[in-house]
């Protein structure tokens, strides 16, 4: 690292001279008057950088080296150089010093010195480090706030040459602040910044051991809030990625805690309607687990049969694409443990108007592994997929659908020949019996109709013509019967007669006044 000599520390020293000089509220650590609001003090600091930038930038980075390792009294040293111990009577005299030309100012003495390092702030609460907190608009304002904006480089520079320089700057409370600030960027909407944050935070995640429960726990807290909260985040995908490679490297067995985080915040995700954004990174994230521990098998179908959607075709595709990966997987015996309701919910998709649903669904007939494992349970399947696929073969409206369909009784078919006819036998029976029902049903509503048609009042209330001929004359018969138009239609409540009993009761009613401690006032009564 490279400093500047007394000669040209002179101005620093100057600078620092005039901010003692001054009264303490008035000015700066860096001798820069200070204003009513930072962005009128960032102001002062950019006019003095866009004037004379270079010999400004120079000056205030010296005198920030200056403050740095004059503090720590290591001026005019290397940064892994000691601090000289004080003069005391043993030591040689300090050289003198050079003639001071008239144009510079005067050396600081030693002792002044001292006492102005003692009186500067720290680097965590100086003023650069607030002016580095500050935001600029790089999008759409790029030529906005130049002067401010080469005033925050020119801190930045200097921030990281001292944290590469120095040893303990960074200190235990800074990590999990630290964590914090690079979670808070995943929301970012340029995705080549998101993109670099994946990789800072993943490598921070494997060197820093004692950080790793500490960086789960935020970002479970960051799904937490996407989940139940905003239903808005623009690295979720990232942070899956993130924790994809994480999942592949958890030893064997799985804590509680991962288990947890499986069926508390990655099977919640499937709910969000932005799950098309990040369901690749999602699924990948629920095989790992499952091919770690396959006794999760049972409760992550039934989460998912849980959140299976409804009204949402192309949501509907996602579930099925994550399901054939999770049965890629599956053991026999777990398969067992889910057969019924998961191909329950594929006899639904296989009906399903929408194409694409169904189509999705047939193409589990073209998977060797499934295949297999319906061969191994064909007298559990078979019932509960035969009708939906009998059924399907003439009444789809799609023609690949019908071939999809008859691929898969073809393939039921080889696996299991009698048992396919007994299905098909008891369609056939189902259905005949369907056909009666809904005759009986008609039977029953036409004997109702009958009756309805044969009772007094239908005579009565015969459906008939309305006109406006006919409208007229019934009104015209109204009036010729007449009405008394003396008589109000209504009656007011004291008009309504009167009841003596209630009469009698109110004119009897006396106040409990002599009963009271105190009398009720008259007026106010």
């Amino acid at each position: 690292m490279v400093h500047a000599g007394p000669a040209a520390r002179a101005p620093s020293r100057a600078m620092f001279a005039a901010a003692e000089s001054k009264p303490r509220r008035a000015v700066s650590p860096l001798g820069i008057p200070k204003s009513p609001s930072f962005h009128s003090g960032l102001d002062l600091v950019a006019n003095q950088a866009a004037t004379k930038r270079s010999e400004s930038v120079s000056d205030v980075a010296r005198a920030f080296r200056f403050a740095l390792f004059a503090g720590s009294g290591m001026e005019g040293q290397g940064p892994q150089q000691k601090a000289p111990s004080p003069p005391d009577a043993r030591s040689p005299p300090p050289p003198a010093a050079a003639a001071v030309s008239p144009e510079r100012p005067t050396p600081i003495p030693n002792a002044d010195k001292e006492s102005l390092m003692v009186q500067l702030p720290p680097l965590k609460g100086s003023s650069k480090l607030q002016q580095c907190c500050l935001l600029f608009d790089f999008a759409d304002e790029p030529l906005s706030d130049l002067k401010w904006k080469e005033v925050k480089r020119a801190a930045l520079l200097e921030m990281v040459e001292y944290v590469t320089s120095q040893r303990g700057v960074i200190t235990e409370p800074i990590y999990p602040e630290a964590v914090n600030m690079l979670l808070e960027l995943f929301d970012s909407e340029d995705p080549r910044e998101r993109d670099f944050l994946k990789t800072t935070l993943h490598r921070i995640y494997g060197k820093f051991l004692v950080l790793r429960a500490y960086i789960r726990k935020q970002i479970n807290n960051v799904f937490y809030r996407f989940i139940y909260e905003t239903e808005h985040h623009n690295g979720i995908a990232e942070l899956l990625e993130i924790l994809g490679s994480i999942i592949n490297g958890f030893a064997l067995p799985l804590k509680e805690e991962h288990k947890l985080f499986l069926l508390r915040v990655l099977l919640p995700l499937h709910k969000a309607k932005s799950l098309s954004v990040y369901h690749p990174q999602l699924a990948y994230c629920v095989v790992q687990f499952l091919e770690k521990d396959p006794s999760l098998t049972q409760p992550v179908v039934r989460a998912l049969l849980k959140y299976w959607p409804k009204t949402h075709s192309p949501k509907e595709v996602m579930f099925l694409n994550e399901m054939e990966e999770i049965l890629d997987v599956i053991e026999p015996a777990e398969f067992q443990k889910i057969m019924d309701p998961l191909f329950k919910q594929l006899a639904k998709c296989v009906s399903s108007p929408h194409f694409q649903v169904a189509e999705r669904a047939l193409y589990y007939w073209n998977n060797e592994y499934i295949m297999s494992l319906i061969s191994d349970n064909a007298t559990h399947i078979l019932p509960i997929m035969f009708p939906s696929l009998y059924r399907n073969t003439k009444s789809h409206w799609n023609k690949t659908i019908h071939g999809l369909v008859y691929n898969a009784l073809k393939l039921f078919m080889e696996m299991n020949q009698k048992l396919f006819d007994e299905c098909t036998q008891q369609y056939k029976q189902e259905k005949q019996k369907e056909r009666e029902r809904l005759l009986q049903r008609e039977e029953v509503w036409q004997a109702l109709e009958a009756r309805a048609a044969a009772a007094p009042a239908a005579r009565d209330n015969d459906d008939f013509t309305l006109t406006y001929q006919r409208i007229d004359q019934e009104a015209h018969e109204l009036r010729k019967q007449g009405y008394n138009a003396s008589k109000p239609l209504l009656r007011k409540k004291s008009e309504l007669p009167a009841d003596s009993t209630t009469v009698k009761a109110l004119i009897e009613h006396k106040r409990a006044d002599a009963y009271l401690p105190t009398p009720p006032d008259v007026n106010q009564c």
